[in-house]
């Protein structure tokens, strides 16, 4: 991938990463009422890791961190996604 690209897919990460945290409404919401847990939160979580996961795999040397913290968040957010349906 070209510096460019790189670029575009770290601020679509970013801004997944803030979906991630306003998708938490709706959870706490239905939590707070006593109802079961929206699934929209973990799947924001899913996809956000999932392209902080891309991102890391595509640097030149790759982002070994970036890459270990966020596969549990991919996997967790997708269980926690079909759990919750």
């Amino acid at each position: 991938m070209n510096e460019k690209s790189i670029k575009i897919l770290s601020v679509v990460a970013t801004i997944t990463a803030v979906c991630m945290y306003v998708a938490y409404i709706p959870q706490i919401q239905a939590n707070l009422a006593g109802a079961k847990g929206s699934p929209w939160q973990p799947l924001a979580a899913a996809v956000n890791c999932t392209l902080w996961v891309a991102y890391g795999l595509f640097l030149k040397p790759r982002n070994w961190p970036i890459i270990v913290a966020n596969v549990p968040g991919v996997v967790l957010g997708i269980v926690a996604f079909f759990t919750s349906l």
